[in-house]
């Protein structure tokens, strides 16, 4: 069933809403699901998970304990019009939380969906990466909550789970704001920017029903999901570009790497030379690397997990 989350005038007589597909089984307040994307209108990824997961749960129906919410698009003119934050507005969304019901019209949209969703047992926030950078499957969680949010995670069938420190941006977003209310959040990144990556939808899909079946709204038994490896900031090494060029990866996404392995480099169109090689800086896996070519002085090329081989 479509129903409406949040609603606010636009000008032209239109409206900005915010809808949700409620799936419902036997004893619907019994348990529930919440399944979020589309806050970043470029992140795409979600929508294939969005739409893939209705259908199975439509196909499960019967084995469904509990109600499942999916939220497809909480910023719906972002990804109508392909831009990641608030059109005409040069706001990012997810530093609008927890938002309120007196100030702007997008605070408002922000207080509704934290309304909505606050009080399920579970809320799954799923990102991609932008169009810089492709991130392998993984959990995102704060350190604040690691103690009740990592065993869930590991249920997700994500390859990595990084527990990351607390920083203050980060209370602005959905999932802190979530997650400070009681409602347990985690957040998914996957996949790059105004792609969708099938094949890590249908993974993080089985991760979902892994969930649902260990939190009793499944009955069936739970599918067979992948050991993440679960890290923290300081087992994370980044790779930043000290020259301006275009950027020749030696290495693949998701590879092992070796300290001093050459990862790739920056080229000069104009000279044609080579302006920096980049080398890893410890034993790892590149679980973050650069997917949009040109480069500037301390963009991101690369993340490595270190003190992992293959």
């Amino acid at each position: 069933m479509i129903e409406t989350v949040v609603k606010a005038p636009l000008p032209v007589g239109e409206a900005l809403v915010i809808q949700k597909n409620r799936i419902t089984g036997t004893r619907p307040k019994s348990h529930r699901l919440a399944i979020v994307t589309g806050t970043h209108g470029d992140e795409l990824e979600g929508q294939y998970v969005a739409w893939q997961l209705a259908r199975v749960l439509e196909e499960k129906k019967k084995k469904l304990r509990g109600t499942v919410d999916i939220y497809p698009a909480l910023n719906p003119l972002g990804i109508s019009t392909i831009y990641r934050g608030l059109p005409g507005f040069d706001l990012d969304m997810n530093r609008i939380f927890p938002g309120s019901r007196s100030e702007t019209m997008f605070d408002y949209i922000a207080d509704g969906i934290v309304r909505d969703i606050k009080g399920a047992d579970l809320c799954i926030d799923i990102h991609a990466s932008n169009i810089f950078l492709r991130e392998i499957p993984q959990v995102r969680i704060n350190e604040k909550t690691e103690k009740e949010l990592v065993p869930l995670a590991k249920l997700l069938n994500m390859d990595y789970i990084w527990v990351h420190s607390a920083a203050t941006v980060l209370e602005s977003t959905l999932a802190y704001s979530l997650n400070d209310v009681g409602t347990p959040t985690l957040v998914v990144e996957m996949g790059v920017g105004m792609r969708i990556t099938q094949s890590y939808g249908d993974q993080l899909i089985t991760g979902i029903l892994s969930v649902m079946s260990h939190m009793g709204m499944l009955t069936e038994p739970a599918p067979a999901v992948k050991q993440p490896v679960v890290s923290t900031d300081g087992s994370v090494s980044f790779i930043n570009a000290d020259a301006s060029g275009f950027f020749m990866p030696r290495v693949r996404h998701g590879d092992y790497v070796k300290k001093g392995q050459l990862v790739g480099f920056i080229a000069d169109s104009l000279n044609g030379v080579i302006k920096e090689e980049l080398f890893s800086p410890v034993d790892g896996m590149v679980f973050t690397l650069r997917e949009y070519p040109v480069v500037n002085e301390g963009s991101l090329i690369a993340r490595i997990l270190g003190g992992i081989g293959a």
